[in-house]
């Protein structure tokens, strides 16, 4: 009994690692070997590619052909830093204005009656229900020169002429944060709706005003839930590509985008390879660090 359940716990335990295995660290590292090779007209469009009939020799041949010539070229052309730079500045606003926007959502969802608390958390999932592709497009009538916000604003006369909204930076970000706002809020709630009300109650008892008490006791017992929202944001966010394509023009310069334009347009496989294990890289960084915080977190808490 005791070989039969180590087995299973070994096979429920490993199965995650497997997949993983297979579905993660394998694909990695073909990107890998492809960010070390060269650029070839040929079909794959690189070159080495090992050849097992060849035995030992060819694969001492094939390690021998690699090289990091594709990373050393990112460095040299601005473009490819840029590219950086502007997602990571792109990701960091939209991520704070999601942030701005959600709280306040998740705060009035904690207030709100149990009974309408899975009505709202229904609207907040709602927009999941349809293609994430169907409603960036729909953007595009809502932000045009004669689009419906453009002809709401003039018929307020708020404003004399059309703005210039799509194709600009302003529509990335407004595309960003809102594809991405449920993101921040699903986790906001779930933090806030765990509060301890007895302890705002004891902290207005002890003098603390609202204001105080929310910046005292529920902003710090929120931390995690932003912690985790801002990721589940900031992550996919610096490496889209959809959103700036379709509602950004052509000076908007994001990571996402300088990938797909490698791949697909210049056929340049390993720099696009390089590309993408640099920014894998970058993103693991903040990944490691949120593992931390949650196992201080834990620690704390037991």
């Amino acid at each position: 009994m005791g070989k039969k359940f180590s087995l299973g716990r070994l096979a429920f335990i490993g199965t995650p690692y497997f997949w993983l295995l297979i579905f993660f660290l394998f694909p990695f590292f073909i990107v890998f070997k492809i960010s070390l090779s060269d650029l070839a007209v040929a079909q794959p469009p690189y070159v080495p590619n090992f050849d097992f009939s060849e035995g030992w020799n060819g694969l001492l041949l094939f390690f021998s052909q690699l090289d990091i010539e594709n990373y050393t070229f990112l460095f040299e052309d601005s473009l490819y830093y840029k590219s950086y730079l502007s997602s990571l500045q792109i990701a960091l606003l939209s991520t704070l204005l999601t942030l701005l926007i959600g709280f306040p959502i998740a705060y009035a969802m904690s207030k709100a009656p149990k009974r309408f608390q899975a009505l709202l958390l229904m609207l907040i999932i709602l927009p999941f229900w349809t293609s994430f592709l169907i409603r960036v497009y729909a953007w595009i009538g809502i932000l045009k020169p004669e689009g419906f916000l453009n002809q709401a604003l003039l018929w307020l006369g708020i404003i004399d002429k059309p703005l210039i909204i799509l194709n600009t930076n302003i529509a990335v970000y407004i595309g960003i944060v809102y594809s991405y706002l449920p993101f921040m809020v699903l986790p906001l709630y779930a933090s806030l709706e765990r509060i301890d009300m007895s302890l705002i109650e004891a902290a207005r008892d002890l003098g603390c005003s609202a204001l105080k008490a929310f910046w005292v006791v529920t902003l710090p017992l929120a931390v995690p839930g932003i912690i985790a929202g801002c990721f589940l944001v900031f992550i996919p966010a610096i490496g889209e590509f959809v959103i700036p394509d379709v509602l950004g023009g052509s000076e908007t310069l994001m990571i996402g985008k300088t990938l797909w334009t490698e791949f697909f347009n210049n056929r340049d496989w390993p720099v696009a390879s390089a590309v993408a294990v640099i920014l894998l890289l970058l993103l693991l960084i903040p990944i490691l660090w949120f593992q931390k915080f949650q196992e201080k977190q834990m620690e704390a808490g037991t």
